[in-house]
């Protein structure tokens, strides 16, 4: 099957995230299966303008605010003629319109989750106003589409705007196979299954306790405004108060570090607050393991793969209760979902999470027991039935 994906990023951009990697952890298998995988995506600077990455052809066309504008002008003129066999928007924020411009294969939606007004957070409100006005385009531009989202949420929002239940599948995000090893430290694992989950109720020990770090919380995400990292620095600040040797590591990179930096020094908590900036997947793993507990205060998410990563390495989590982390949490089991923007509430979960060493492992348990129901294989294998479910919707409606 010869494809083709569109998406504002590829894997190497230095500003991919979550998005990106669930496009090349997936598709990437997809061409390991014999697929002939074609990513068209923006340049950045140094970047060659096409290569091949782990199996998928890359081309990269337009810049960071262009590509969706230029992209199917790139496609009609340079890859109409490779009679790809489908073609997947993956909307990253910005609507290409492709339904617009295509004139053959069916297309297929790939959407993490929508951003709405949380757009006038991040930008000005005339750049943020127009990326509103993209996103209100979609039940209207891709009504013929089949839609893949990542989470129960990302449906419901499609659903509420327009975009017909039966036309939506759920496929949720999966798990590097790093963090499910981390996951079994200390324990006797069962044998890997590649093709299925495990069993729902299948247990296993939390990560490792004797190398946790004590009253050590973790946060691993972009530094934007609408994660709300300054929100959890503010909790600390209460939670030291209990928990005197509470610290926080704030593992990624973004344009609010700055003034997140400044808050930490506004509020006295240079000793026990530490910024990592970008680190490896090696780093990234040692440190989720010698975390205590994992907080993330973001006011909405796609789905919330750095939580499904945290639960692998034995760390409960304390989020938002907003779409995407609501899915990925199940509260009282896993972690604990506090009201969005409560400050203190974020706050007393840390201290008690962090003062009960009993629940702390028994909801680490729980959620590296939960983790083992999402690996990559898996989300690869979902979305190619939603490929092959758009390739025989557009043969009947011929």
């Amino acid at each position: 099957m010869r494809i083709l994906v569109i998406n504002w990023r590829d894997i190497r951009n230095p500003e991919a995230g979550g998005a990106e990697v669930h496009l090349h952890e997936t598709f990437s298998r997809i061409a390991a299966w014999g697929n002939e995988v074609t990513l068209l995506c923006s340049r950045f600077p140094g970047a060659a303008e096409s290569e091949q990455i782990d199996g998928i052809d890359v081309i990269r066309h337009g810049g960071k605010w262009t590509f969706n504008l230029t992209a199917p002008w790139y496609y009609r003129r340079h890859l109409a003629h490779r009679s790809f066999d489908v073609v997947i928007e993956d909307i990253n924020k910005i609507p290409a319109l492709m339904p617009w411009f295509l004139d053959g294969p069916p297309l297929m939606v790939l959407l993490h989750h929508l951003f709405g007004t949380t757009f006038y957070r991040e930008i000005n409100p005339v750049l943020a106003t127009y990326l509103y006005f993209m996103e209100r385009l979609i039940p209207l531009v891709y009504r013929r589409c089949l839609f893949e989202a990542v989470s129960e949420s990302t449906r419901d929002e499609l659903v509420r705007m327009g975009v017909a239940a039966d036309r939506i599948s759920v496929v949720h995000n999966g798990l590097d196979s790093r963090f499910l090893d981390a996951g079994n430290t200390g324990a006797t694992a069962a044998p890997e299954q590649k093709d299925a989950p495990a069993a729902p109720d299948r247990k296993e020990a939390p990560a490792a306790p004797d190398r946790k770090e004590p009253g050590l919380v973790i946060y691993l995400g972009r530094l934007k405004k609408y994660k709300n990292v300054d929100h959890l620095i503010q909790a600390m600040a209460i939670v030291r108060k209990k928990v005197p040797d509470a610290r926080l590591v704030i593992v990624g990179t973004g344009d609010r570090r700055r003034a997140l930096e400044a808050l930490t020094r506004s509020t006295g908590l240079d000793d026990a607050v530490r910024f990592t900036g970008f680190v490896s997947e090696e780093e990234k793993l040692r440190l989720l393991t010698r975390a205590e507990v994992a907080a993330y205060p973001s006011s909405k998410e796609g789905w919330g793969i750095t939580v499904i990563e945290a639960n692998a390495c034995g760390v409960p989590v304390v989020a938002a209760r907003v779409p995407g982390l609501r899915d990925a949490v199940v509260d009282g089991e896993t972690g604990v979902l506090v009201p969005p923007g409560d400050r203190e509430s974020i706050a007393r979960a840390l201290i008690d999470l962090l003062s009960d060493r009993e629940k702390r492992e028994r909801l680490a348990g729980n959620a590296v027991a939960r983790s083992r129901l999402y690996t990559w294989e898996n989300t690869a294998r979902q979305t190619m039935q939603v490929i092959r479910r758009t390739l025989g919707d557009s043969t009947d409606a011929a």
